[in-house]
């Protein structure tokens, strides 16, 4: 009897928010400028961060890796959300999802450890600013990026490898907008105790380890700024990392916001999880990647004054 209650899915329907056809209509519009700002503004930053010589250092690089990052990030998933708003089946094959349960995981994977990488290149440049190109070299700084790619891909790669190996029963509609892995693991006909157990080492390793280095490295920052006699000199300090640990603040806080609000993940594929928990999941995937150039162009001198230089070369050229 238990074999005869599973069977070989081919595909998963994801719910999204099907029941709201209004709402589709709105963020399906939304949605849609919000990504063509995510490609055009992380786009100009790796633009520029490429032409300018002046943004040829260890910070821009991590930067323009971000910038990459994000918009790669919102590809794997912002399309095929964009395409079931508009259609009556919401249907992603399981090869489908598996790809984008992988690329999904990878990316925020990485962005968890870049963000840290990006932490310890401030606590260099703040408190030991005499050492900084020689503790940050790009014989330093280069594998420090390439590492946390490896790392995103190879802890995706494991814990979706798991995931698929399930047996999964009749039900396969997602209560969500994407094929997010804990989503679709609650729907196996199996025990996922050892799955859990897998992502629960993954997210102390990759995503608060990463965290725990940040609060580290800022502490030591904060209290070298302090030390710092003039007013003039705590400012130029802090500015240069304020962008970074205003981008740490939007993303951990919706990570936590997320999955440790009280029932969280007991919801999320239950067929009560409301449309505000739908859309703090959009908040997560869209509104952070394309608040990210804004925060670094609005934060600092150097972007600013690359994009000028950008456009006047531009217009000179006309």
């Amino acid at each position: 009897m238990e074999w005869e209650n599973q069977t070989i899915l081919v595909e998963f329907f994801l719910k999204g928010l099907s029941g709201y056809p209004r709402l589709e209509l709105f963020f399906f519009v939304l949605i849609l400028l919000m990504y063509m700002v995510i490609l055009l503004g992380n786009g100009t930053l790796i633009f520029i961060s490429i032409l300018d010589p002046h943004l040829h250092t260890p910070m821009y690089f991590f930067l323009g890796n971000l910038s990459f990052l994000d918009i790669c990030y919102t590809t794997t998933s912002i399309p095929s959300t964009l395409v079931s708003f508009l259609s009556e089946r919401k249907a992603i094959s399981f090869s489908g999802c598996a790809v984008q349960m992988f690329l999904g995981l990878a990316m925020g994977t990485t962005e968890c450890v870049l963000l840290g990488m990006m932490a310890f290149d401030r606590y260099v440049a703040i408190c030991s600013p005499l050492r900084y190109s020689v503790i940050m070299s790009m014989d330093t700084y280069m594998p420090m990026a390439a590492g946390s790619w490896v790392i995103g891909a190879v802890n995706s790669a494991v814990q979706t490898v798991f995931v698929v190996q399930l047996p999964f029963c009749r039900n396969n509609v997602i209560n969500h907008f994407s094929c997010e892995i804990l989503a679709v693991m609650k729907l196996a006909c199996a025990d996922i105790s050892d799955n859990e157990f897998i992502m629960l080492v993954a997210t102390t390793l990759f995503t608060l380890m990463p965290l725990l280095l940040i609060v580290i490295s800022y502490s030591f920052i904060i209290s070298s700024i302090l030390k710092i006699h003039t007013s003039e000199g705590r400012r130029k300090a802090f500015s240069t990392c304020s962008a970074h640990l205003t981008v740490v603040i939007i993303f951990y806080g919706t990570i936590l916001f997320m999955y440790m609000k009280p029932n969280s993940k007991e919801t999320l594929n239950s067929d009560d999880l409301d449309a505000a928990d739908k859309l703090i999941s959009i908040f997560y995937g869209v509104v952070t990647p394309m608040m990210n150039p804004l925060i670094y162009s609005l934060r600092n001198k150097d972007v600013k004054e690359a994009v000028k230089h950008l456009f006047n070369r531009r217009s000179f050229s006309k």
